[in-house]
């Protein structure tokens, strides 16, 4: 078989890059290992048959339907469907107070008043402040291919905004907080909600990351039906303008002819040729070490991708309830809105803790219990049976327990239980309804879906200048790999993991551009 491209993966990037292809009239395909496309955008159904959906992987997605790939390829005609639940995130503190994050900013500005009157000040005057930078800068510079470290510099040192943007991105997001805001609540819950999910929060250079969700209108999303619809739609797009795609097809290696990307093998020994690109969503080590043979790829390349770093406080730890009736909170007695809350975080109360979870991970351990989550079908009533609910919680936790990934194949469903048990102190009625449960730790995580190595959800680290141009590294910052033929459009480039389409968006305008389309 032979394509003019041909694209390694189906996780949500590679398939923007794949629709974009399609639509300006080459032939592609796209590859992939597991039974079903979409990668993290995973819905599944437990028990089976059961009519029991749950969002294994990815669910809250930050502001998918103002970006423009979704619009350009009409994802909406395919079945994608997004809401933005107005209370988007509370924290339950103790004594029943609630931190609460609205989509109406004042509602927000009035949660953090309630705690900390000069922290609600802060609040607007770094929302109002970072406002231009998002909308000028930021949401530019992530829609476009990333420009040289020293070319970005001076072009931001030439406006107001961009220097007020160098200023603070020079800062780690914990010394902007403590630097900036009082309250221990307060701090804790942006470091958490707009730091810990994102970055580490030690790492300099990513200040500017909690200010900016703050000014961002982009909040968190679910898609109606499950996060697969968007995958599934993105299918839909591929193959109405005549794309293909081949599950259950896992490659080999990376064919080259003459020192060019010319194809794909499969374990099988199946061959697919593409005679324009071959494009790579997995990440640096599956491409340049696995898939490349060593006496092709060049070493500097090889060496470059051997040292890809991942996140120590990237994986994730999920356990997952079937339930009779939702999450009723306590502390809704006092802020009945809760019952209405989207995402809630419980077990965070102050900033000190940040410190503990940090070293916990360092040492393989299991910290005190943080954990954020949401109850889908108060929103979506199709991802359950009539009457009936779905729920989960996520834990940031090592990656390997005590020196060893698979010490969770033993553990987790005991640690699913201590997790519950937090539920139910401050939701007092799942003890009685919970009909089924599952966990799932970041060693699952990585089997599924081994591009997210040691269970890294952002497929890589931005420590240690891995951002940017230099993302995954230097030479291949601008979704070309370095070998001819051949270029990278997953998480592990600009601007990195999490659901936003675009590495793949950003990359298809380069592959395009060099084919001449």
């Amino acid at each position: 078989m032979t394509y003019d491209g041909l694209i390694l993966g189906s996780g949500h990037n590679a398939l923007v890059l794949a629709c974009y292809a399609a639509r300006a009239g080459l032939k592609v395909a796209v590859v992939e290992k597991n039974p079903v496309a979409g990668g993290g955008l995973a819905t599944v159904e437990h028990p089976v048959g059961s009519g029991f959906r749950h969002n294994t992987h990815s669910f809250f997605h930050r502001g998918i339907n103002a970006m423009p790939w979704y619009r350009e390829l009409e994802l909406e005609r395919h079945g994608a469907r997004y809401i933005e639940p107005e209370l988007n995130v509370a924290m339950i503190l103790p004594q029943d107070r609630v931190l609460e994050w609205w989509t109406d900013f004042e509602k927000t500005c009035a949660s953090f008043a309630e705690i900390s009157p000069r922290d609600a000040v802060r609040l607007r005057e770094w929302t109002e402040r970072f406002r231009p930078i998002v909308e000028q800068i930021l949401i530019p510079e992530a829609q476009h291919a990333p420009l040289p470290p020293a070319e970005r510099m001076l072009k931001l040192q030439q406006t107001a905004p961009g220097r007020t943007l160098l200023e603070v991105q020079a800062l780690s997001p914990v010394e902007f907080v403590m630097r900036e805001f009082q309250h221990p609540a307060v701090r804790a819950g942006l470091l958490f909600f707009n730091g810990l999910r994102e970055v580490d929060l030690r790492q300099k250079g990513f200040g500017h990351s909690i200010p900016a969700l703050l000014a961002s209108p982009r909040k968190a999303q679910m898609c109606i039906g499950g996060s697969l619809r968007l995958a599934e739609a993105l299918c839909a797009d591929l193959r109405e303008h005549g794309g293909e795609l081949f599950t259950n097809w896992q490659p080999r290696s990376i064919l080259t002819r003459s020192g060019r990307a010319c194809g794909v093998e499969s374990i099988t020994g199946d061959r697919i040729e593409a005679t324009q690109f071959v494009a790579s969503g997995l990440n640096p080590q599956q491409t340049f070490l696995d898939l490349i043979p060593a006496d092709v790829a060049p070493s500097h390349l090889r060496e470059k991708a051997a040292a890809f770093e991942y996140n120590l406080l990237a994986p994730l730890f999920a356990l997952n309830l079937n339930l009779s009736e939702p999450p009723r909170y306590a502390a809704a007695a006092s802020h009945p809105e809760l019952n209405h809350a989207f995402m809630t975080i419980l077990g965070l109360d102050d900033v000190a803790q940040f410190h503990h979870v940090v070293t916990a991970h360092e040492r393989g351990e299991i910290p005190r219990t943080v954990m954020w989550g949401a109850c889908p079908t108060q929103f979506d009533p199709s991802q359950a049976p009539a009457g009936r609910h779905t729920a989960f919680m996520w834990e940031k936790l090592p990656y390997a327990l005590r020196g060893d990934a698979r010490n969770w194949d033993a553990e987790k469903d005991a640690h699913g239980r201590e997790m519950l048990a937090l539920w139910q102190a401050y939701a007092p009625n799942l003890e009685g309804a919970v009909l089924d449960s599952f966990t799932r730790s970041a060693l699952d995580t990585e089997r599924l879906l081994p591009n997210m190595m040691r269970g890294d959800l952002l497929v890589g680290s931005f420590a240690n200048d891995q951002t940017g141009y230099h993302r995954p590294f230097p030479g291949a910052g601008n979704y070309r790999s370095g070998i001819e033929g051949l270029y990278l459009c997953g998480g592990s480039t600009h601007p990195g993991g999490n659901v936003t389409g675009l590495c793949g968006f950003n990359a298809a305008k380069v592959v395009l551009a060099d084919c001449g389309v």
